[in-house]
């Protein structure tokens, strides 16, 4: 298939305490805040969490999987990883159906990382935006601006529109719920999210007005942990971090949630779903809303059939109450 290629504290709930102290966490801080967003529920991050999909091979199946997305209307979602032997920055974007089969794919060059990317339906065709125009032609390539196109299994992307060009570190999430967007960028040496709906998009120029939200990241755990994604959902930013480990016991992948009104950190919680997993690493967190109409947040893992194995696998799983 042809690529392509684009030229600081805040209260816990008593439940997540305990877990937090025991397995230092650090505490929650506050980062700058502009904004005013419609106050929403937000998930428990203390409640159990379940099984969307485990043990998928993707279509690059020597590669973890990243970013994810979920186009709510057409019932797909997308899963982003780096090429199998790509130089690191050229991607692999994936369709699945809500079994987890993998029901179509395309490749972008010289895009990036794919910590997070976005879905945007349209009718019965999808938008995908993701990073583009990467800094490095290699594993530490990360894009410089974001890319929107709509998704054709197996072809090249037509018709990209490209906005924030000339960022440093540029990735998005998107709310399929409330039809919003959220852009992470470096700004002034520091992670900054800013928060816009849909309706405010100038396609045809690449641009936003109507700015809902405007954040720094918060301090997460001791300040020195492994970035994994981040997902929206109403007036709440949800991050996850940790890395992968063979052993149950060292697991310290956590999830956070963070008011996009005021920038604090308000609930940080040691996750062991899918613990069983052989070499399990967080990878990639989303929001969707099942045909049912009950909205979840969801975080993957990459895992292994042993440690030694070369294929990677992709498994979701989902927290379902708002508090």
């Amino acid at each position: 298939m042809p690529g392509w290629k684009l030229s600081r504290r805040g209260l816990l709930k008593a439940g997540g305490a305990t877990a937090l102290a025991a397995a230092g966490a650090g505490a929650l801080t506050v980062g700058t805040a502009s904004a005013a967003v419609p106050a929403s529920k937000r998930f428990d991050l203390s409640k159990p969490s379940y099984d969307v999909l485990r043990k998928v091979l993707l279509h690059e199946k020597h590669h973890a999987m990243q970013g994810m997305a979920f186009d709510t209307e057409n019932r797909h979602l997308f899963i982003a990883q780096v090429r199998d032997g790509s130089s690191g920055d050229d991607l692999c974007i994936n369709r699945l159906d809500e079994s987890g089969r993998v029901t179509g794919r395309m490749h972008i060059d010289n895009a990036g990382h794919g910590v997070s990317i976005g879905a945007e339906p349209n009718g019965s065709d999808t938008f995908v935006w993701v990073e583009c125009d990467s800094d490095a032609d290699d594993d530490g390539g990360r894009g410089t601006a974001l890319a929107r196109f709509k998704f054709a299994d197996g072809k090249a992307p037509s018709g990209v529109r490209k906005f924030f060009t000339g960022s440093k570190t540029i990735t998005c999430a998107t709310d399929p719920v409330n039809k919003r967007i959220l852009i992470r960028r470096k700004e002034a040496g520091e992670f900054t999210y800013r928060l816009y709906d849909f309706s405010s998009m100038d396609v045809e120029n690449g641009t936003f007005t109507d700015e809902l939200a405007k954040i720094t990241q918060p301090v997460l755990g001791d300040g020195s942990v492994t970035f994994q994604g981040y997902a929206v959902f109403g007036s709440y930013l949800y991050t996850l971090d940790g890395e992968g480990h063979s052993d149950p016991a060292d697991i310290d992948s956590f999830v956070t949630a963070t008011d996009l009104n005021t920038g604090k950190a308000v609930e940080r919680f040691l996750t062991k779903a899918g613990k069983s997993l052989v070499y399990r690493e967080p990878e990639g967190m989303a929001v969707t809303r099942t045909s049912g109409g009950e909205v979840r947040l969801c975080f993957g893992f990459a895992s292994r059939t042993s440690v030694g194995d070369i294929d990677r696998y992709a498994n979701v799983f989902h927290k379902n109450v708002l508090v």
